[in-house]
């Protein structure tokens, strides 16, 4: 399958539409196209196919660069900016590029070829360039390295045909148009936040990036700009009630939604929002598959609270005998980069591991019991992280909790619970609270308190930092 370059679709079909606002500048899709044809041809002297990185964060300029790369038939290569220099270097060598734009605020001392900061590369001189007048579904337009939640990253191919089919599925799920304009401060270098720049050419709705998040901002953005819908991580809608708490600020009226994923989320925050009617689409979805895949309607939140809800159009799901996640869907990644037996080995009767343990109730609708790489087994008993945190996110104090495994000679592993509280908080009150609402042997053994929990670029928890720094105590 083959369509036309989007950005040139919707050049040409509604070329007045407001593409891109970033606050203090907004371009319509016709303007676009012309500032992507001058950047097209800076980069023309890449071989046509080739890869290049973008070191970025969610600025204007960030963003006309990702759509130059990808609409004159080359491949974006994000790139994590948070990354110690050593980690960078293995993904640059990784994916080969030729070339790895900077944003100059990300500018590190000693950054060699292939690094070129964006003013250096800016001040090029070039003729515009040609947009490739067609995308092909089977393409790489993007690789993305996967979270590292678990450890070592690897690149995920993710084809037009992937973005595509994702970007239709969600406009199915939200009923989605030209009309909506959608808020997006998640990072651009994940699926979360590149995402939404794939459905606003697709749509032709406009994409409002914000290159941070403050509550205060992202508030102030919501009750007097005419913003439909936002995507957040619980972090950030939690940080957004306690801000309108403060405020009683009330959200502009065509405000329709927050798509809420990369984690689990308590009845609590759920019903705040259902008091100041902030309507909460959950979902679950991840790099491979080019974002959602599942959602819950906003009706359905509180029904069926800890659900992420029931499989996108063109998505198959259902669970191993062992309740794992099995995927079938045209979003799914053809591969990884440099890794030709990866997929493969994740791949049973043509379904796609997951790695997620989940389960279904009566009506379909799905339940993330937690990842089976981080299933902890205490005295031959299952545990998931994700249940016990659940739990201890009701408790009054707590502002954040991981749970991991330690091991222990008696019961093989025993839990740990990291606390990010703005109080000294009793272990003993801890425990007893655990043996109130948990089974016993789920019950944390121990409580570390940090002052943050380490996270990647989506905000999800690096649990295998936590298992070293219990290691190496």
């Amino acid at each position: 399958m083959e369509t036309q370059n989007w950005l040139l679709k919707q050049a040409a079909t509604q070329p007045n539409q407001i593409a891109i606002d970033g606050g203090n500048e907004r371009l319509s899709f016709a303007e676009l196209k012309k500032q992507v044809e001058v950047l097209v041809g800076k980069i023309d002297h890449l071989n046509p196919g080739s890869r290049v990185g973008l070191l970025a964060t969610n600025t204007l300029m960030s963003y006309k660069l990702a759509l130059a790369i990808m609409c004159s038939g080359r491949t974006i290569v994000w790139l994590n900016w948070r990354l110690a220099g050593e980690e960078l270097e293995r993904q640059i060598k990784d994916s080969g590029l030729q070339l790895c734009l900077v944003e100059n605020s990300l500018w590190r001392s000693g950054m060699t070829n292939p690094f070129k900061s964006y003013s250096a590369f800016l001040i090029t001189n070039a003729d515009p360039g040609e947009l490739i007048p067609v995308f092909k579904s089977d393409w790489v337009a993007s690789i993305m390295y996967t979270s590292g939640t678990t450890g070592k990253p690897k690149g995920v191919l993710q084809t037009f045909g992937n973005h595509f089919y994702s970007a239709v599925s969600s406009a199915l799920n939200l009923g989605l148009s030209p009309a909506d304009k959608w808020l997006c401060v998640a990072p651009i270098f994940h699926i979360s936040g590149f995402s939404i720049i794939m459905r606003g050419l697709i749509y032709g709705m406009t994409v409002r990036l914000v290159e941070k998040f403050r509550a205060e901002e992202i508030e102030r953005i919501l009750a007097n700009e005419t913003v439909t819908i936002m995507s957040v991580v619980p972090f950030m809608l939690k940080k957004l009630i306690q801000q309108q708490n403060k405020t009683n600020t009330h959200y502009n009226s065509a405000f329709r939604c927050m798509l809420l994923g990369g984690g689990t989320i308590d009845r609590e925050t759920l019903e705040a929002c259902l008091q100041r009617s902030i309507p909460v689409v959950q979902c679950y979805g991840m790099t491979e598959t080019c974002s959602q895949i599942v959602a819950l309607r906003s009706a359905d939140a509180l029904l069926k609270l800890g659900s992420v809800g029931q499989p996108l159009f063109s998505t198959q799901l259902k669970l191993s005998k062992d309740g794992e996640i099995l995927l079938k869907t045209p979003a799914l990644t053809p591969g990884y980069l440099n890794l030709p037996d990866k997929l493969p080995s994740k791949m049973i009767d043509g379904w796609y591991r997951t790695g997620d343990i989940g389960h279904l109730d009566k009506e379909g609708y799905l339940y993330i019991d937690g990842r089976a790489d981080e299933m902890l087994i205490s005295g031959g008993e299952n545990i998931f992280p994700q249940e016990v945190e659940q739990v201890y996110q009701r408790y009054p104090q707590i502002n954040e909790v991981a749970v991991v495994g330690q091991n222990d000679s008696v019961w093989g592993q025993v839990p740990v619970a990291f606390v990010v509280s703005d109080r000294r908080l009793s272990t003993t009150k801890l425990m007893n609270y655990g043996y109130e609402h948990l089974a016993r042997y789920k019950v944390p053994q121990q409580y570390i308190f940090v002052s943050e929990l380490p996270k990647n670029a989506s905000g999800k928890i690096r649990r295998f930092m936590l298992r070293e720094k219990l290691n190496n105590e």
